[in-house]
């Protein structure tokens, strides 16, 4: 098995505990670093994404995959040459105001980061003002909107609307969480609709094409 494949496997094995060695290894193989990260760690995370969404990898399983991409980024960082992108994109992430839960949430920002894209985590019981004023401060291409709670869902249309009322025509708006459906994307006007994390990933790459 090649230095690049042991690095996809640490990723898709969750291999927390071997993944910057096996970066390092490829490093010192003459692999350029932003090969490493594509073909290797992204690709790994495509890969965890796609068995969670067919049932074959569940919830600890992808945390432990996220967890290894994200030290092997970390290890990477320094090492990409000027002008090379760890990211293909900015999101902005949060649970609306009114709504304090995060495990959907956190997943979803996991799996976005796996994916090679920039992520701020502004938390849960998130205030409208406060996902717009991070998008302009991040210069962010994507907010993602998480409910759980249905009494929390007018909170979506709240930043919707806040982020129509500043102008940010190029920020697009995904919205997700178990009470939260296509339809009701429709009536509030977000961008698109995430069944789940991987599909999130997904729909985020189709809204920003040919930007990702």
């Amino acid at each position: 098995m090649g230095n690049l494949e042991n690095v996809y496997e640490a990723v898709l094995n969750g291999g927390v505990d071997t993944i910057v060695q096996k970066v390092h290894e490829a490093l010192d193989a003459g692999t350029p670093a932003q090969e490493i990260l594509n073909q290797g760690m992204i690709a790994a995370m495509d890969e965890v994404g796609r068995r969670f969404g067919e049932g074959e990898y569940f919830i600890p399983q992808v945390l432990w995959s996220a967890k290894a991409m994200q030290a092997g980024m970390e290890f990477l960082k320094g090492r990409l040459a000027p002008g090379e992108q760890v990211g293909s994109g900015k999101v902005v992430i949060g649970t609306v105001q009114g709504d304090i839960h995060d495990i959907g949430k956190n997943l979803v920002a996991m799996m976005f980061e796996g994916a090679g894209f920039t992520v701020f985590d502004l938390g849960v019981d998130v205030p409208p003002e406060r996902f717009v004023e991070k998008a302009k401060e991040t210069d962010a291409d994507v907010i993602a909107l998480s409910a759980l709670l249905t009494t929390t869902m007018p909170a979506m249309k709240s930043v919707i609307d806040l982020v129509k009322a500043s102008g940010m025509e190029k920020v697009k708006v995904i919205i997700g969480g178990a009470p939260v459906d296509d339809v009701f994307r429709k009536d509030i006007g977000a961008d698109a609709f995430g069944i789940d994390a991987p599909d999130g990933v997904k729909k985020v790459r189709t809204l920003l094409s040919p930007r990702v």
